[in-house]
């Protein structure tokens, strides 16, 4: 654009560019599958789902007002506002249901990977009763609005240390709840990891065998093994978990073993010999196979650059 100066000439002015818009890595969030989401905030107004969905989240919900209606694989719960709901998103949901004032107010929405949440330590029941099929109310003193929208500004910002205090924050605010208690809306249906009933639905049996990896995970994990947990013939099984999971039973170990080894390289002083025998590697040329493929490096690289900053 160009305008006149003091004597009347037309001065030519720098060309100015548009403001860079906000990242918005929420829109992406879904895109790993569903057995492994990406991490994601959402604030928005809350809407009915045309069908059910499921993803590879753990996932939170926090109402402004009102009360939303949803459906968890047939069972029917209603979430009120001003207290944090978090369930497993791996099992189908869909919210059927809004008041007049959920329309008029807003919904906040947090998507934890859910292989992230499961390499959180001692949760103990928490952990059983999410990958059950429970839905878990956080105490109303633990987190309210103001700590969610401080957590959606750092995620917003674009800032990746700002994103990773907000995931560190909420490790935090599972262990509190681990220690401190929980309300239950509702119950988990999933058998107990010792049960082996032939009957069932696949996302039993395949919660039980995700359950069986990450408990053993620094041990040989076969299919043999795994499919043993819930009775059923190996390649059935591993058939199973495919299907529901979308990724194969050992993507699956692999990565669950990688996010082990990751963890280890920035906890102490471990040799990358001791971190991959203690992720369940079998040898130091199969993990720096599967580091260096997931993570574009290797894994002395990663700790160097780390500590180098």
């Amino acid at each position: 654009m160009d305008e006149l100066n003091a004597a009347g000439d037309l001065v030519r002015l720098p060309r100015q560019r548009a403001p860079r818009p906000t990242p918005r890595p929420d829109r992406s969030f879904y895109a790993s599958g569903k057995a492994f989401g990406r991490f994601g905030m959402r604030a928005f107004t809350p809407q009915l789902m045309p069908a059910p969905h499921s993803h590879g989240h753990i996932e939170f919900n926090w109402l402004t007002h009102g009360t939303m209606d949803y459906v968890f694989d047939g069972r029917p719960v209603t979430v009120s506002a001003n207290r944090l709901v978090a369930f497993w998103a791996g099992i189908p949901h869909q919210t059927v249901g809004l008041s007049e004032e959920a329309i008029a107010g807003r919904q906040h929405n947090i998507y934890l990977p859910m292989d992230s949440f499961l390499h959180m330590p001692q949760l103990g029941r928490l952990t059983e009763t999410l990958m059950g099929g429970g839905v878990i109310l956080f105490q109303p003193e633990a987190i309210g609005l103001d700590t969610l929208e401080r957590w959606h500004s750092d995620y917003r910002s674009g800032n990746s240390l700002r994103t990773d205090i907000v995931r560190l924050e909420i490790g935090t605010l599972f262990r509190r709840a681990a220690i401190t208690g929980w309300d239950l809306l509702l119950p988990a249906w999933i058998e107990p990891a010792g049960s082996r009933t032939r009957t069932g639905s696949p996302v039993r049996y395949v919660v039980r065998m995700v359950r069986h990896i990450v408990e053993n995970i620094t041990e040989p994990l076969t299919a043999e093994d795994i499919a043993g947990v819930v009775g059923l013939h190996p390649n059935y099984a591993t058939n199973l978990f495919t299907k529901v999971m979308s990724i194969s039973v050992q993507k699956f170990v692999v990565r669950m073993r990688l996010i082990r080894a990751r963890s280890l390289l920035f906890d102490g002083n471990l040799s990358i010999a001791n971190i991959a025998f203690q992720s369940g590697f079998v040898s130091q040329t199969q993990f720096y196979e599967h580091f260096r493929k997931a993570y574009g490096m290797t894994p002395s690289q990663m700790r160097k650059d780390t500590i180098e900053g």
